[in-house]
């Protein structure tokens, strides 16, 4: 079993090139965006309860993010593997991973991280933000506001996965068709 984490800052490019990747190695591909909206949506057990801490204005702690992602993993028991997009967000969901994945006979493969300068990242997220309908990606302040969360939070994920030596850094820049052999290249060498 394969499981790729794919990591990025916004509008780096992961749900684009977690559509080629799942197809190209046949990977169950887990958006931890559609898992909350499933849950939300059909309103779950698990969605109840992060709803609570949205209506609040709070974030769903890490726990509730997790016990999700892990139904929605046992779903899957025939998969080739996974293909993580959203999740881990932080060291304590890294964790969480880190410990269950073997309770099912299985583990992190290698974590890949879409690397790109903000200014370009910002640039392509208010492009994005005049066709996709998506509040956060048409104002500047608000994607800033992203990219700080993400230096805070999941930066600190590249220092844990070096250590375990699963981390994989590729360029971000370039046509869709160029990141997505630089992707291919590091997974066909794991």
């Amino acid at each position: 079993m394969i499981n790729i984490v794919l990591f990025g800052k916004p509008g780096a490019g992961k749900g684009t090139q977690a559509e080629f990747l799942k197809e190209k190695y046949n990977l169950t591909h887990l958006s931890t965006g559609d898992i909350f909206r499933f849950n939300l949506k059909n309103d779950t057990e698990l969605g109840k309860q992060a709803r609570v801490f949205m209506d609040n204005g709070e974030l769903v702690p890490c726990e509730v993010t997790t016990a999700m992602l892990i139904d929605e993993v046992k779903k899957h028991p025939d998969t080739a593997g996974f293909l993580f997009d959203g999740y881990p967000r932080t060291i304590n969901q890294a964790e969480a991973l880190d410990k269950f994945l073997p309770t099912i006979g299985s583990s992190v493969t290698a974590t890949i991280a879409l690397e790109a300068d903000d200014e370009i990242l910002v640039k392509r997220l208010l492009e994005r933000g005049k066709t996709s309908g998506r509040v956060d990606d048409q104002d500047e302040e608000k994607i800033r506001v992203r990219y700080q969360e993400y230096n805070e939070k999941t930066a600190p994920l590249i220092g844990y996965y070096k250590e375990q030596g699963k981390f994989h850094a590729v360029d971000g820049i370039g046509t869709i068709e160029q990141i997505t052999e630089r992707l291919t290249s590091v997974i066909d060498n794991l």
